[in-house]
């Protein structure tokens, strides 16, 4: 199945265009609703499953690709780190049934920044989509709550020497801006404002910092950072 739908008129917001691959039918159309009919949101195209998501990626790049993992002909993630090859700057994020350890971790590192479960209400999709956009982390509680637990550092864990790595010869000065900035909790959107940088751009360089770093979350970014003295955290914030 390869559809493509027009764009809808806008006030003057800024609009995302997402990509949907959905295999089950009843849950498609309902998403590519809600997709279309959010304001902050336009439905570039959908697909059933990877060979025609291949087909219609191959000639559009959406800001947003929203992907389930289990397929008929593949899995999602595939999709994702094929489309995130071409456009580094494209958004990816899970929506699936599926959330154990091993699906989530495999997407993360095929470059999703959310990863969302299908118990949640589908009707708060448009707005996580517009969160994600904004340079948030957009993951189900359930979710999270293992994240937390698998990379927070152990009391024992050996604290690094900063001059012991390689990370701090390959961040640039750019990038190590990018994530002071990340530290102080500001959005892709402000960084890329005090930075005089496109929000495309931010997320090119945090996509470099998480390669460089071996991280898959800004929060991990941070903290690898901090420990490397890259950058300096305010501890009185």
């Amino acid at each position: 199945m390869l559809i493509c739908s027009t764009s809808h008129p806008m006030d003057g917001s800024k609009v995302y265009s997402v990509f949907l691959l959905e295999d089950e039918t009843p849950t498609r159309e309902r998403l590519a609703a809600l997709i279309a009919e959010h304001p902050r949101l336009h439905l570039l195209g959908q697909a059933d499953s990877c060979a025609s998501a291949r087909y219609l990626l191959n000639d559009h790049t959406p800001d947003v690709l929203l992907a389930d993992i289990g397929l008929p002909d593949g899995s999602g993630i595939d999709i994702i780190r094929e489309a995130q090859q071409k456009a580094p700057e494209m958004e990816a994020m899970v929506l699936t049934v599926f959330g154990d350890e091993q699906s989530v971790i495999a997407a993360l590192e095929a470059g999703a920044t959310g990863y969302l479960l299908k118990d949640q209400p589908f009707e708060e999709l448009g707005d996580s989509v517009v969160a994600l956009m904004r340079g948030e982390s957009m993951i189900s509680p359930k979710v999270a709550r293992f994240l937390l637990k698998r990379f927070q550092p152990s009391a024992e864990a050996p604290v690094k020497n900063p001059n012991s790595g390689t990370a701090h010869k390959d961040l640039t000065d750019r990038e190590c801006e990018v994530l002071s900035l990340i530290a102080k909790g500001y959005s892709y959107n402000e960084v890329g404002e005090s930075l005089k940088l496109s929000t495309n751009t931010v997320r090119a360089h945090i996509r470099n910092i998480y390669r460089k770093l071996s991280v898959k979350s800004r929060s991990e970014a941070v903290f690898e950072a901090a420990q490397l003295g890259l950058i300096q955290i305010d501890r009185a914030h």
